[in-house]
C-alpha cells in the first residue's frame, strides 16, 4: 500500500494522503507520525507540511527556490534545509 500514497500533506493536526487512485484520505495523525512509520528509503520530508513517495517524483529543481515536480504534474516546495538532504539521495 505505501507504493499507491504519492504524498502526505500536514493540515495542522491532521494529515491528506493523497493516493495515485482515488480521492485524498483526511486523517488525524500528525506528519511526524507518518515520517516514522513509512518507510524512509521510500519516503522523504521536503518540507515542514509534506512527506513525497520517491517513487512519484519527476524532476527535482536544483535552482535557489527547490521544487519537486511529481508525476501527476504536482509540484511541491522543497525547503532550502531539506533540499541538500534531498539531492544527495
Amino acid at each position: 500500500m505505501p507504493e499507491q500514497i504519492v504524498r502526505v500533506e500536514a493540515l495542522s493536526n491532521y494529515c491528506r494522503i493523497h493516493f495515485t487512485q482515488g480521492y485524498p484520505m483526511t486523517v488525524a495523525k500528525l506528519l511526524q507520525w507518518f515520517e516514522a512509520e513509512l518507510p524512509d528509503t521510500m519516503f522523504a520530508r521536503v518540507h515542514r507540511s509534506h512527506l513525497v513517495n520517491r517513487i512519484h517524483i519527476e524532476h527535482i529543481s536544483a535552482g535557489r527556490n527547490g521544487v519537486v515536480q511529481l508525476r501527476n504534474g504536482e509540484r511541491i516546495a522543497v525547503s532550502r534545509r531539506r533540499k541538500g538532504l534531498l539531492m544527495a539521495s
